[in-house]
């Protein structure tokens, strides 16, 4: 048997390739496929199945372009949610890979369609060698409840207990678990820092197995993860199976800079730089998105259609900035500017920049200076500066006018999130609003916390999740 998990950064997705006998399946593939098949080529391998876990909300699925390329059966569940499906299994039903047994069992909750797909090996038929559990079950935690409907956060919530004690639990300890995320991803909570468990360790130590049903229901309907709004559209995208890449990485133009300026009014400008590199001087009404952040925060800035212009640190960057954000639907990458930043600031175009704040001097400066904390309402209510005013960074575009009190232009702005990023992405929104005196609190409440300056806890002066508040039930 042949087994391999090929991870994608930014969005903590995990794909898998199962083979035994020359036959192979990939399960849950992103849109951009070329792994999975240079994988199944250097293990002699033909991809035959395609499984699908659920639709997925925050990447676009690869299902039908590598089932278009490699002439792959798709595999799903039943439910209409599903779209397109070659082969539909019914909860309890199995499908052969070789000599390996795959048994599909329902197990909704997290979504309504959500399937997990049990293997079984020849040489121990009765005791599952692994699962395949989708967003249902993480190492740690389980899926988020709440995006079916918030209104029905704690109903799904219930529903999701109820498919991992049925379905997943029956299996046995030895079983070990594949889930398509891990650490970070925006599907789930508290998701382990690994990707290695059995059902047995969760037995011991994840919440869905050690507290009750109504303990675990309760605290389902206390998570307030932000809901990106380029999830409906991965929804929508992955009810036909996906999209194969709108466009290849080496398609997208290097614009000089003078040629850059004349096109950047018509998209959005995502600078991919560090933030102090941003705070020392950007492009006009740039956005700062760190590398790293484009699979996520991308989709917050820019829809599928939107001309998105880049500003990288070095060209090598190139590839991975366009593939994070076609992974979640940000298509049109209409170029990066040749050059780098240094080439316009020579070119001696306009030049904008924001401020950067040490801890100590903010410490200091506190009764002079608004705080803003940008991070999510856990993080906030779990420690921030006193007095600090609060939005998830996401929100803070459509909810800026919702702070309480309001914040004014003509204020000294300092914001801070966990060490500087996301108070980056803060800081060029501010500025794009035409707010002159922002800055960001250099290591954020790390930095804060450990030369241990005063810190609140509880939800003061916070602007709740916007799109869960009220909702829950």
């Amino acid at each position: 048997m042949f087994f391999q998990r090929i991870k994608t950064p930014g969005i903590a997705h995990a794909a898998y390739v199962l083979g035994e006998g020359g036959e192979a399946a990939v399960v849950d593939p992103r849109r951009d496929v070329d792994e999975y098949l240079r994988v199944a080529r250097a293990n002699d391998l033909t991809i035959t199945h395609v499984i699908v876990t659920h639709r997925q909300e925050d990447f676009v699925l690869g299902s039908a372009e590598l089932a278009r390329i490699t002439g792959a059966k798709v595999v799903t569940g039943r439910h209409e949610l599903f779209g397109h499906g070659d082969i539909r299994l019914e909860d309890g039903e199995e499908m052969a890979l070789g000599k390996l047994r795959v048994r599909a069992l329902h197990t909704p909750g997290h979504t309504p369609e959500s399937m997990c797909y049990a293997v079984y090996v020849a040489d121990s038929p009765d005791h599952a060698w692994g699962v395949f559990t989708g967003d249902t079950l993480f190492v740690g935690e389980t899926g988020r409840t709440d995006l079916p409907d918030p209104a029905r956060t704690g109903e799904n919530a219930g529903v999701l207990y109820d498919s991992v004690h049925a379905k997943l639990l029956p299996l046995g300890d030895q079983t070990l678990i594949h889930p398509a995320h891990g650490s970070g991803s925006v599907c789930g909570g508290n998701i382990a820092d690994r990707d290695e468990s059995t059902i047995g360790l969760e037995r011991r130590y994840n919440p869905v197995f050690t507290t009750s049903r109504e303990a675990f229901v309760r605290a389902k309907v206390a998570e307030r993860i932000p809901r990106p709004p380029y999830f409906s559209v991965m929804e929508e995208l992955n009810l036909r199976g996906g999209a194969p890449l709108a466009k290849a990485p080496g398609e997208v133009p290097l614009l000089q800079p003078r040629t850059m300026a004349s096109k950047i009014g018509d998209g959005v400008v995502i600078d991919a730089r560090s933030p102090e590199a941003f705070a020392a001087g950007h492009l006009p009404r740039s956005y700062s998105i760190w590398a790293a952040g484009l699979p996520v925060f991308g989709g917050w800035v820019a829809g599928p259609s939107t001309p998105v212009f880049l500003v990288l640190t070095r060209m090598d960057e190139l590839e991975d900035a366009v593939l994070s954000l076609a992974r979640i639907g940000v298509d049109d990458v209409a170029g990066v500017l040749a050059g780098g930043f240094d080439a316009w600031r020579d070119e001696g175009l306009p030049i904008e920049r924001s401020g950067v704040v040490d801890s100590r001097e903010l410490a200091e400066q506190l009764g002079e200076v608004r705080v803003l904390d940008v991070r999510e309402d856990g993080e906030f209510e779990e420690g921030h500066i006193p007095h600090a005013s609060h939005l998830y960074v996401g929100y803070l575009e459509q909810h800026l006018g919702e702070i309480d009190p309001p914040l004014h232009a003509s204020e000294r702005i300092a914001i801070t999130c966990s060490v500087g990023h996301r108070a980056s992405l803060a800081a060029s929104i501010l500025r794009r609003r035409g707010f002159e005196h922002v800055g960001n609190l250099l290591g954020g409440m790390t930095a804060w916390s450990k030369r241990s300056l005063p810190s609140a806890k509880g939800a003061e002066r916070t602007v709740t999740t916007p799109d869960v508040e009220g909702a829950r039930t």
